[in-house]
């Protein structure tokens, strides 16, 4: 549960901002979308899965080199 103490000289926008701010490092809206509805076991493995996929995709498509496009031969 997000908590902030509001400062007596601080205004009600401020205040609001930083709760906003804390709410979004607590991912608490994360994990209420997340509980929101029930996914079967096996539906969840399946999105795992998916979901490492896709991590993995992006992981090695940063470390591989943009410039690795093949040479064409030079005729000479």
């Amino acid at each position: 549960m997000a908590y902030i103490n509001v400062n007596s000289n601080e205004s009600i926008e401020s205040a609001l901002r930083r709760f906003k701010r804390k709410v979004i490092s607590e991912e608490i809206i994360k994990d209420l979308k997340k509980h929101a509805h029930f996914i079967p076991p096996g539906q969840k493995a399946k999105l795992k899965s998916a979901n490492a996929r896709k991590r993995n995709r992006r992981r090695f498509r940063q470390q591989r080199p943009m410039n690795n496009a093949p040479q064409r031969p030079m005729n000479g």
